[in-house]
């Protein structure tokens, strides 16, 4: 191990990042460095915009000038870029949905982070820009937790991104997820509006009044026994949105290390689940290219149907 410490760095924003929050700012420029550290430095005063103090949720605006401190942090001298021959990075060709000159579509699996950093040498991200050496642009539109599978979107042009940026932006993006939770999901309770408030430190999202406000809408796909197949369509995109106001209805997601229920993972386990269930199988957006409305859906893979069929069979006794 080495360690490495950055200079001072100065950029200036063009009107490509205006708008985004300083904090997902610096974790796409320090993509090795821990949330923990960037939302230290960003406390601490050692970010400045225009010389001045701001607070991780500052958006920033063309023309602001960002004072990136030196950063120091122990990196493994090997650390490359990911190998094409690794079995996960190669898996991951197969999971493309669709591809074209402006953006790639992918159908992500559970366990694989959608960027490299905290511990993780590699993400998504990075796994396509290996196995696309020639692309010249491939950014992240939006995220979707490291343990949920289903749609990611990736950016192949600058112009692609602020256009599909723009739609999340102005909720024009309709994301459908499949989540199993548990117990009996009332029928009628089709939406919730709890504000939700995040700790930067330790990621943990909690319902306060003093949080955003946030909407989620759920419809009823199938029951089971002890279960129940929801759909839930997030119109804001705060960080654990869907799983935080499943726990707050009393209904926790199956296998949330975070806000679920030991009780049903248990119960779960017996059909074959180890993994969240929670997939985000469809998206509508318009393309950025061709401005016509895009619908993908994105299957959810073997567990996730073996469990469902197992729930159904236990149902039926």
């Amino acid at each position: 191990m080495t360690e490495q410490k950055s200079k001072v760095r100065f950029i200036e924003i063009d009107d490509d990042i205006a708008g985004q929050r300083i904090d997902n700012f610096l974790r796409n420029q320090l993509k090795n460095v821990p949330k923990s550290m960037i939302y230290r430095v960003l406390r601490k005063g050692e970010v400045r915009v225009n010389k001045k103090r701001i607070k991780p949720e500052y958006k920033l605006q063309a023309g602001d000038l960002i004072r990136v401190p030196p950063i120091r942090l122990p990196e493994r001298d090997e650390q490359v870029a990911p190998s094409t021959k690794l079995d996960k990075v190669a898996e991951l060709e197969n999971c493309i949905l669709y591809e074209d000159d402006h953006l790639l579509v992918l159908n992500k699996p559970s366990g694989t982070a959608v960027h490299g950093g905290s511990g993780l040498q590699f993400g998504a991200i990075e796994a396509m820009r290996a196995l696309r050496p020639k692309a010249r642009f491939l950014e992240l539109v939006h995220r979707i937790d490291r343990d949920t599978s289903g749609i990611l979107l990736i950016a192949k042009k600058r112009s692609a991104l602020r256009h599909l940026q723009a739609q999340f932006r102005e909720k024009t993006v309709r994301k459908d997820y499949y989540a199993l939770v548990m117990g009996e999901w009332p029928a009628k309770q089709r939406k919730v509006t709890a504000p939700l408030l995040k700790n930067e430190v330790n990621s943990i999202v909690r319902v306060n009044p003093n949080g955003k406000p946030s909407e989620t809408r759920f419809k009823v796909i199938e029951r089971f026994a002890e279960a129940t197949l929801v759909q839930a369509s997030p119109v804001t995109g705060r960080t654990h949105q869907i799983r935080v106001h499943a726990q707050y209805m009393g209904h926790p997601l199956a296998w949330d290390d975070r806000y679920g229920d030991p009780r049903f993972d248990a119960y779960t386990k017996q059909v074959g689940l180890n993994r969240l269930f929670l997939h985000a199988a469809k998206i509508r957006f318009v393309h950025p290219g061709r401005e016509e409305t895009m619908d993908l859906d994105a299957p959810m893979e073997a567990k996730l149907q073996r469990a469902l069929e197992g729930l159904r069979k236990k149902t039926d006794k």
